[in-house]
């Protein structure tokens, strides 16, 4: 027999509308919390402001990674087409001149490797795949994409204590705040 020792993952609040969420949001930032999110049904123009998140870094690594597409398709077409087999077509040269013949494949490779980059980065800073997220077990969770706005203040925030984030939470208009504790499955 064996027993699962439960830790708290998070508190849960509610919060009647997308203007009440989104005043409580400015109001856990600058409380100072750093390890919190907040649950829509639909997405909120300005609320990654309200929260203070910063721009994501996924448009760098799509960049670079559009970047190594075109060199790729710009090496692989002069080695092969210039280097190692030199193509000589209706007397035009072979030599670094006949860049323009490789456009459609640095343009092809290019998108490629930007779209290959930025579904691999996406998931890599989301943190995916992920299996069960302790969120689940909350009796309030199926709301979330559904008609409710939550915000979730987690264990691991250096501010998080017990009693005085569920008070904060109460204080800044949350309802039927919950305790999510993660069994670690």
């Amino acid at each position: 027999m064996s027993t699962s020792v439960k830790r708290v993952y998070c508190y849960l609040a509610e919060f009647e509308s997308a203007s009440a969420l989104y005043k409580a949001a400015q109001k856990v930032r600058d409380a100072g919390f750093s390890k919190w999110d907040c649950y829509t049904p639909y997405p909120m123009h300005g609320l990654d402001a309200a929260m203070g998140l910063k721009r994501s870094i996924l448009p760098y690594f799509v960049f670079f990674g559009g970047v190594t597409g075109l060199l790729t398709a710009f090496l692989l077409a002069y080695v092969t087409q210039v280097g190692i087999y030199p193509t000589v077509v209706q007397g035009k040269p072979a030599n670094i001149f006949t860049v323009p013949a490789f456009f459609p494949i640095m343009f092809e490779l290019t998108v490629l490797f930007s779209g290959f980059t930025a579904l691999f980065a996406c998931l890599g800073l989301c943190q995916l795949p992920r299996w069960n997220h302790p969120l689940f077990a909350s009796r309030q969770a199926h709301r979330i994409t559904d008609d409710g706005f939550f915000i979730a203040i987690e264990a691991r925030d250096p501010k998080f204590s017990k009693e005085g984030t569920k008070g904060f939470l109460g204080g800044i208009g949350g309802d039927n705040i919950e305790l999510v504790e993660d069994d670690g499955k």
